[in-house]
């Protein structure tokens, strides 16, 4: 089938909450392309169990959930941006019930909402709909968009490289400020054509990188492919070290992990060693409620010293019906694993969860390179620094969806500015199967380079194993790739491998031990790395 050429005002990367929330309020302006991967309720936000923290009742105020991010975040958080995404957080939750999103509401009431408290948290203050936050979230907006003249929706479409002067100006030499986005090459899947998507201004909402790792809660879409665009465009990115690993997901080593809240600790949640040992209060006067990645270590620590596979995660001490009423999915989940939270504990291992680091943008989510915008959590903002304090990171999609939009309409030419000509998709090349099959084995070693060398603990000495044999994985993956046509697990493999060595890249860089990163070799914290970001862009 022959390759189309689209073109809109703005060109939305993602179909999460970001990107979501950001289609809705530009289409006042102008014409939105949203495409995704797979089918538009396909995201990371769908699978969100927890909420949305956002200050709303007397008992909390905007500086308590400023400080707890702070903390959180172990110095690295930009506190001005900190500060402007919990201002404007109670807006942002207000625009979600306004587009169809219902919150929970406390038994018997009408008029109070029933707010969660989770790790990190010194107040309750996190919304949620029961234990499918996310999901809610994803079914309002999309049912939101589903009528809206202005919005396309393309699914099954994935995006392989955003377009700049590198595709149409053979001798352009990246130099400061002179570099544009002009929208991406788009692979349909269906038809397997790459069509070009032109667009005024290009959005990339496209998550996480959780699948580069090989126990991970993240859905499949999560190949982390706006990091691995964005640095082959020469996007600036910062802070890739630190992957957040959440605690507690149940070992189910026969098949996908599930995760089981947070806000099930904040619930009243207890943390056993398989002999039933509490062992929390070891590691933090907090015990359960500490910040995730002290929770995910001592997890790990506890799992190496006894040579244990998982710990329990216990709440039979607590009412049942409770439980139930509080976490139904969860507690449907497990019984399908033949686990009944009331009655027994739960094992429970760390998984990969979110990415803290990606595309470095401004306060308004503005990246390096002119007209892309970053959202959510491919973006580094700088509000989540080391470590992202649970339930900020649908706050975050919000918020900073909104400042981008105001800040792109504020721009003189965010319609009128000319698209180049770009040239169509090179297609040249053959697949050869029997090459396929050698290549297709380089997912498993990432994923599982990853979690051995560059996961929980890491030291000098795995990470510099780790990057040596990522290098050769890529190397061998971009020369399949020149010479084959594209398919989508090849594109998927092509983007792990490179934000695989990227994550080690930024590891290596940072000489301490830091929220999300600890490196044995460095155990400290160091004063000279204190508000320093690992940045990392591309050499041409």
């Amino acid at each position: 089938m022959k390759s189309k050429e689209f073109s809109s005002d703005f060109l939305v990367i993602g179909s999460g909450i970001a990107g979501l929330s950001f289609a809705l309020k530009a289409a006042e302006h102008g014409t939105v392309f949203i495409i995704t991967k797979k089918e538009n309720k396909d995201s990371a936000t769908n699978y969100a169990q927890g909420g949305i923290a956002s200050v709303f009742t007397k008992e909390d105020s905007i500086d308590l959930h400023i400080q707890d991010t702070l903390k959180a975040g172990d110095g690295l958080c930009h506190e001005d941006v900190v500060s402007m995404m919990i201002k404007e957080g109670p807006a942002s939750v207000k625009s979600l019930q306004e587009w169809g999103v219902e919150f929970s509401m406390k038994k018997n009431s009408k008029e109070e909402y029933d707010l969660g408290r989770e790790g990190g948290h010194t107040k309750s203050r996190v919304f949620h709909s029961g234990d499918i936050t996310g999901r809610e979230i994803e079914r309002a907006l999309i049912e939101a968009i589903s009528s809206h003249k202005n919005i396309k929706v393309f699914e099954h479409h994935l995006a392989i490289d955003l377009i700049t002067e590198h595709h149409f100006k053979p001798d352009f030499q990246l130099h400061k400020d002179n570099l544009n986005c002009y929208g991406a090459y788009v692979f349909d899947t269906h038809n397997s054509t790459v069509n070009k998507f032109l667009a005024k201004n290009t959005l990339l909402c496209t998550g996480g990188a959780g699948r580069v790792y090989l126990h991970t809660t993240n859905p499949s879409i999560a190949t982390a492919d706006g990091i691995a665009m964005s640095y082959r465009a020469g996007a600036k990115l910062a802070n890739l070290e630190f992957m957040q690993f959440h605690p507690t997901a149940l070992y189910n080593p026969s098949g996908e992990p599930f995760l089981l809240s947070e806000a099930i600790r904040g619930f009243g949640g207890i943390l056993r060693t398989r002999s039933g040992e509490r062992f929390m209060k070891k590691y933090d006067e907090r015990e359960e409620l500490a910040s995730r990645d002290i929770v995910a270590r001592a997890i790990d620590n506890e799992m190496k010293t006894r040579g244990d596979d998982y710990v329990y995660l216990d709440v039979t001490h607590l009412n049942g019906d409770s439980v139930k009423e509080r976490f139904p999915n969860i507690y449907e989940k497990c019984l399908e694993f033949k686990f009944d939270i009331t009655k027994e504990p739960v094992p429970v291992v760390p998984a990969a969860h979110y990415m803290c680091g990606g595309v470095v943008t401004d306060e308004n989510g503005a990246t390096s390179i002119n007209y892309l915008w970053a959202i959510g959590e491919v973006a580094c903002t700088g509000v989540h620094g080391a470590n992202r304090l649970a339930s900020n990171s649908l706050l975050e999609g919000v918020v900073f969806s909104n400042r981008a939009l105001k800040a792109i309409i504020e721009l003189k030419d965010f319609k009128s500015h000319d698209n180049p000509e770009v040239p169509e998709w090179d297609e040249s090349g053959t697949y050869n199967q029997e090459e396929w099959v050698l290549i297709s084995h380089d997912r498993t070693e990432i994923q599982e380079l990853m979690w051995d060398y560059v996961g929980i603990i890491r030291t000098n000495l795995r990470l510099e194993r780790a990057l040596g044999r990522i290098q050769y994985i890529n190397r061998e993956i971009e020369k399949y790739y020149k010479k084959t046509k594209v398919s989508e697990e090849l594109v998927e493999l092509r983007n792990l491998a490179a934000v695989a060595f990227l994550i080690t890249k930024c590891a290596q860089k940072r000489k301490e031990s830091r929220g999300l990163h600890f490196n044995s070799d460095y155990p400290k914290k160091s004063k000279s790395w204190e508000q320093k970001d690992t940045e990392i862009i591309r050499n041409f």
